[in-house]
């Protein structure tokens, strides 16, 4: 058999940039004791790390260091103290210049808990060093997060801010523990489930599973109960898993580009989620009302909203910690000129030609929940009765505007939305 070089695949050029490992989570002894060991299993390997305690004063430590070596301490003042600062001042070009001066190396790039690993990856798309993309020189290759079975749940129901606990990271800065903690887990590729010995089997598995509702799509990494840890074999499956999508959106951009963001697995005695989908619009009065009890129960809530009354927006969703937070995420393509479409990404046009409805177009409600002992049933009918009634439906879309609407003015549309 002979084969034809003109159809033969050309080969694919090897990627020689070093790979960058991102490393978040909010117990920062769980976090560096990880970092410690994927360190000692290859001391090549290059971490970077920051102290942002001092960051509202414009100040941050930056530490480099191998398994075996001190290699950077420095002090870095910013013009301003704020994490989008941080990122683009020190930490992007200093994976940079790490990457050139010592391009046989990989790099571990440890957070703090007040930066989100999303944090880091919408800096490198918008960001230049030195006039060039930042992954010109480096390649991410996977993002981890560290959840610590001893204090992971207490912080994903806590309703403290950041300001409580002194992690703030700006004056303005009014996220919640359990926002942090969710947006840490639900960006990764990879998940570190940190125990120790004392820890709890059934505890264990019960974590796994609260993290698998979260992050369905990502790989879970067991350290055990045992007294001992196997560094090599931690660091085999967190290092150079090429696990890291940069097409993949951001949770609340999820669902409208097709991708999933739960499983729907209702478990009332257990750990549940619960996928509401609908194509009926809320009624706005309605919705606000049930919020409180609607999100009580569950310690994670996320996704996107169809509301009447602003029949233009889709309204992206989330609550954690007690906290509710909603916002605009843009157009709905059904309401803008098909010659702006094109603004938008290929991968949210198909999703919406996929389930393109011929009178509503892309129009629908996708929200997720996530809890303990969630009751389906009673959720499924209290979200139900938010939506409009059958008469509502029939009075025409011309009349839902003038709907009573406690959020009218929140999600403010501009020429510049798609």
């Amino acid at each position: 058999m002979s084969i034809d070089p003109s159809t033969s695949a050309a080969p694919v050029a090897a990627d020689h940039r070093p790979a960058v490992t991102v490393l978040s989570g909010f117990s920062p002894d769980a976090v560096q004791a990880a970092a410690r060991a994927v360190l000692i299993a290859d001391e090549r390997l290059v971490a970077i790390s920051h102290d942002v305690t001092r960051i509202r004063d414009g100040v941050v430590h930056r530490t480099v260091r191998s398994a075996t070596e001190l290699i950077e301490q420095s002090t870095v003042e910013l013009v301003h103290g704020c994490v989008a600062c941080t990122l683009r001042e020190d930490v992007l070009p200093t994976l940079v210049r790490l990457a050139r001066t010592r391009p046989d190396r990989d790099l571990l790039l440890v957070l703090p808990p007040a930066i989100e690993p999303e944090a880091v990856a919408t800096a490198c798309a918008h960001s230049l060093v030195d006039g060039e993309p930042v992954t010109a020189a480096v390649r991410f290759d996977s993002y981890v997060t560290v959840v610590d079975a001893d204090r992971f749940l207490d912080d994903l129901a806590s309703t403290d801010d950041l300001r409580d606990r002194e992690l703030h990271a700006a004056d303005d800065d009014h996220r919640t523990v359990a926002e942090v903690v969710a947006h840490q887990v639900e960006f990764c590729d990879t998940v570190i489930l940190w125990s120790r010995p004392g820890t709890d089997p059934l505890e264990l598995s019960r974590l796994g599973t609260l993290v698998h509702r979260l992050v369905p799509w990502a790989v879970q990494v067991p350290t055990g109960t045992t007294t001992s840890l196997d560094c090599t074999g931690l660091a085999t499956l967190v290092r150079r898993t090429g696990r890291h999508d940069p097409q993949r959106p951001g949770m609340l951009g999820r669902a409208l580009e097709g991708w999933p963001i739960a499983l729907h697995d209702p478990n009332p005695d257990g750990v549940g989620s619960i996928l509401f989908e609908t194509r009926r619009p809320f009624h706005p009065q309605r919705l606000h009302d049930c919020l409180e009890t609607l999100t009580g129960d569950a310690l994670r809530g996320r996704g996107h909203l169809w509301i009447a009354s602003q029949p233009d927006t889709v309204v992206g969703f989330e609550s954690a910690g007690g906290g509710i937070s909603m916002g605009s995420l843009g157009y709905w393509l059904a309401a803008l000129p098909v010659d702006r479409w094109t603004a938008t990404s290929d991968q949210r046009r198909l999703a919406a030609d996929l389930t393109w409805d011929p009178y509503y177009g892309d129009r629908r409600t996708v929200l997720a929940l996530i809890g303990l002992r969630l009751d389906h049933a009673a959720i499924t009918e209290l979200l139900d009765s938010c939506l409009l009634t059958d008469a509502e439906l029939a009075a025409g879309s011309d009349r839902w505007p003038a709907l009573p609407d406690p959020f009218a003015g929140r999600f403010p549309l501009t020429a510049d939305d798609n």
